[in-house]
């Protein structure tokens, strides 16, 4: 009996061809994306990051992008990214308003943040003309 040599390039006759499909590397992608869609997430939403009180509230069901209006528990606010000197944000939203074009108006308060100043936010966005307004908290978990 003598076996043939096959140069490379040729197939064995004798060799059966095996078409599967490893799912182990298709589980580690999906895991992968997973974690990176549960880590970024947080960051997509609009604003500075604060500590939201929690409440009885329902989820967001606006389909229409709003401007985040944030008030730290230091005082500071916040027109999505940028910060605005609390004795300006009377004067200067008007015109941020305009020019984001944006009709909702989200508020994020900090739960330390002082009542005083959460509500002169509230009521300068509510001063603004066709607007609406909504004010943002952390849904108390179900048991």
């Amino acid at each position: 009996m003598s076996r043939r040599r096959y140069r490379s390039g040729e197939i064995d006759p004798g060799l059966s061809v095996r078409a599967e499909v490893n799912l182990v590397n298709l589980v580690d992608v999906a895991l992968v994306l997973l974690v990176i869609f549960m880590i970024t997430a947080p960051m997509l939403q609009g604003g500075v990051e604060v500590a939201l009180p929690r409440a009885d509230v329902p989820p967001i069901t606006s389909q229409e992008d709003g401007l985040i209006v944030t008030v730290t528990k230091d005082g500071k606010i916040f027109v999505e990214e940028t910060e605005v000197a609390p004795g300006a944000f009377a004067d200067e939203f008007p015109q941020l308003l305009v020019g984001s074009k944006a009709k909702f108006v989200y508020i994020k308060a900090d739960q330390e943040a002082m009542y005083g100043d959460v509500l002169r936010v509230v009521a300068t966005v509510h001063r603004a003309e066709g607007v609406r307004m909504g004010l943002l908290g952390e849904p108390t978990p179900r048991r």
